[in-house]
Order: structure tokens, then C-alpha cells, then sequence
């Protein structure tokens, strides 16, 4: 028997076909919608754009944030004037060059769209960078498509400026980067300057006492973006209204915590509401105990160890693929995505939520990653 005054639990709901899933966490008063789409036969882009709105609508749901991964230079003009069918976009877009080589399409879109709430939106230098909704429990802040203003200054000059202008959108939605529980770094040139990157973002932590809290989830990995910017990021922010809400580092059982060989992330970031709980795992690689690159130049066998470590992270939280809402599995090499399709499809994978592309990881003997978000109302 539920306890008096305790809130009634969401639940979850999932509609899931070949190239669309959405999955809806419903709560009294509010769905939250997270919608993964790819395209048929690897190229019906507008299609596949098509889809996604289509389910927002017949949601009656709004638009937080929108990702969207490898689209072709040559179809993405297109794509982009297809909102002015669908009216001003008052949601950050993050579009990433990256992907299909060899004529391999690894492309997909993420979505996460709100309905019953309010939506705030943050306009910064004339764009769309946030949105910001509450639950009741605790306002919620979507950034994304944050990059440096200048893209002719140093690159670590545009990453100070990044994560600076990450910080001025979060002062206009009434927060700090103490409530950052999430962020995402596309990195263009990555195996060039990750080295510089980590000692600009260290050196920004350090400054905004972050390390005496909780370390946000993070994935960093190459990135190329219209803009040209060297930089281009996303994060994901909560101010709980409450200490009913908590926000928990989660270590991971397989590897080292990432600070140990200077990369100031958590491997996991846990979210503990009154009626659910939201997982954010790190963008995770084959790295080993000691922090080393495993099975180099084996995709198969790093692809392998990857997803065993992201499994003991959702096991150790009483969570499984099954309640994965959002995934994005990065691999090298365009061709090394059949590799992860097959190991999803022996290991009976199929419905993951999860977009395929092509870009570089952070180091260079490594050739896959994936990052992945659960949520759970038990």
C-alpha cells in the first residue's frame, strides 16, 4: 500500500518500430517524451524528420531539445527549411557534421519534448540555445548548440568562451554550474587538442568549485558543426526545489573514476526523484581498470567490453538496456557500425533507442563509444 502523501508513481510507455522509438515517462500533470529516429534504408531524411515532428504533435507536446547526427552536407539546406513549415524553432538545435563515410549513413535525430508544462526559452546573441520546464520537483534546463562567438580565436580560447557562454545561459534560467548534471562536448579535430580541452574545462571547474560537488556525466568525442566553431556543446541542468530531489555521482564497477587520469567527468550521474529515477552513463569506451585503451584494433572485442561496462553501471543502479530511454553509440569508422548492429542483434538488442555515427573518440586506438540514459519508476 502506497504511504499517505506519497506521490502517485509515473509509468512508461514506449512506442517502438524499426526507425522511430518513443518512449514516454508519464507523471500527473506532465509526459516526457524521448524520441529516437534513423532513416529507412539509410537515407530518407525527410522522412525520418517528418516522423519526429509527427509523433510531437500527435503528443500535443513541445520541443526541448533537438540533436542531430551525421546528416550529409548536401541534404541538410533542405532539412533545415522544412522549419518553416513547422514554424520558428524555439528549441537548441545541435546539428554535427560527422558521419557516413564510404557511403555508410549513420545518421538519427534525439529528441526530448515536454507536454503539460510551461516551456521557458533562453535566447542568447539572437538564437535559441534553452529551454526550461519544472516538474514540481525541481526546474529543468536543455541547453545545446553553446559555441564560442569568436571562431577566428585559439581553439582553447573558444572552449574557455564555450563553456562561459554555457554559463551565461544557465544565469538567465536562474541557475549555476553547480546544477549541471550533464553535459556533451563535439570536439571538431579532437585528437589534435583533447589535452588543451580537459585543462581548459579542468581549469573552469577548479574555478566554479565544481569538484566539491557532484561532477557532471560527460561525453566528449569529434565533432564538426556548421558554425565552424572548433566547439560546440549541450548540457543538461536541475535545480531541485527540495531535498526530496537528489543528484548522485555513480561510480562504475569495471573502470577507474575518469578524474584518475585527468578527465573531469563521472562515469554516471543519478537523478533520485519522488517517482522516478533518471540515469545519465557517460560516454564509455574500451578502457580498462588502469585507465588504458583495451583490445587495440579489435572493434569487436572493444564493442564487447564497452557494453559489459555500461551494464554493470545500470545493473548497479537495479536497471537494465531495457530502461534505456536514449542512446548514441559513436564508432570510428563507418563500417564498424555493422559490427555493433550484429553484437545488438545476437544479444537480442534490436529496440535500443539508439543513433549509429561515425566520429573520432578521444583517443586514437580507440574505436567505439556509447553513451546511454535510463530511467526508472521502481
Amino acid at each position: 500500500m502506497a504511504q499517505r502523501g506519497a506521490p502517485p508513481k509515473a509509468t512508461v510507455c514506449k512506442a517502438i518500430s524499426p526507425c522511430l522509438k518513443v518512449i514516454t515517462l508519464a507523471r500527473p500533470g506532465l509526459d516526457e517524451l524521448f524520441i529516437t529516429a534513423t532513416p529507412r534504408n539509410g537515407g530518407d531524411f525527410h522522412r525520418m524528420f517528418d516522423n519526429v515532428h509527427r509523433a510531437v504533435r500527435e503528443a500535443g507536446a513541445t520541443i526541448v531539445a533537438k540533436d542531430v547526427f551525421g546528416i550529409p552536407a548536401a541534404e541538410k539546406a533542405g532539412l533545415e527549411a522544412l522549419h518553416d513549415v513547422w514554424g520558428e524553432v524555439n528549441w537548441p538545435v545541435t546539428w554535427l557534421d560527422e558521419g557516413g563515410s564510404a557511403g555508410m549513413a549513420l545518421t538519427g535525430v534525439h529528441v526530448h519534448a515536454v507536454k503539460g508544462v510551461e516551456v521557458e526559452r533562453i535566447r542568447l546573441q539572437g538564437r535559441v540555445v534553452g529551454c526550461v520546464f519544472d516538474d514540481g520537483f525541481a526546474r529543468h534546463c536543455c541547453l545545446g548548440d553553446l559555441r564560442a562567438s569568436d571562431i577566428r580565436s585559439p581553439r582553447e580560447a573558444q572552449a574557455c568562451q564555450t563553456f562561459e557562454f554555457m554559463e551565461t545561459a544557465l544565469r538567465a534560467a536562474g541557475m549555476d554550474f553547480s546544477n549541471v548534471v550533464r553535459t556533451w562536448l563535439y570536439v571538431d579535430g579532437i585528437l589534435s587538442w583533447y589535452g588543451e580541452l580537459n585543462a581548459v574545462r579542468n581549469r573552469f571547474f577548479r574555478e566554479r568549485s565544481v569538484f566539491t560537488g557532484v561532477v557532471p556525466a560527460s561525453t566528449g568525442v569529434g565533432g564538426a558543426n556548421a558554425a565552424r566553431a572548433v566547439l560546440t556543446a549541450d548540457a543538461y541542468a536541475i535545480a531541485p526545489h527540495n531535498s526530496a530531489v537528489r543528484i548522485t555521482s555513480i561510480p562504475s564497477p569495471l573502470q577507474c573514476p575518469a578524474l584518475e587520469y585527468g578527465s573531469s567527468f563521472s562515469r554516471a550521474v543519478e537523478m533520485d526523484m519522488p517517482d522516478h529515477r533518471y540515469l545519465w552513463v557517460s560516454g564509455t569506451a574500451g578502457i580498462d581498470l588502469q585507465g588504458e585503451t583495451a583490445h587495440v584494433g579489435d572493434v569487436g572485442a572493444q564493442i564487447a567490453l564497452t557494453m559489459r561496462v555500461v551494464e554493470a553501471i545500470l545493473e548497479s543502479r537495479r536497471m537494465g538496456w531495457v530502461d534505456v530511454s536514449r542512446a548514441v553509440a559513436y564508432v570510428k569508422q563507418g563500417k564498424m557500425g555493422t559490427v555493433f548492429q550484429k553484437y545488438c542483434a545476437e544479444k537480442g538488442l534490436q529496440d535500443l533507442p539508439v543513433v549509429t555515427t561515425e566520429n573520432d573518440i578521444c583517443r586514437d586506438d580507440l574505436l567505439f563509444e556509447i553513451e546511454v540514459d535510463a530511467l526508472s519508476t521502481s
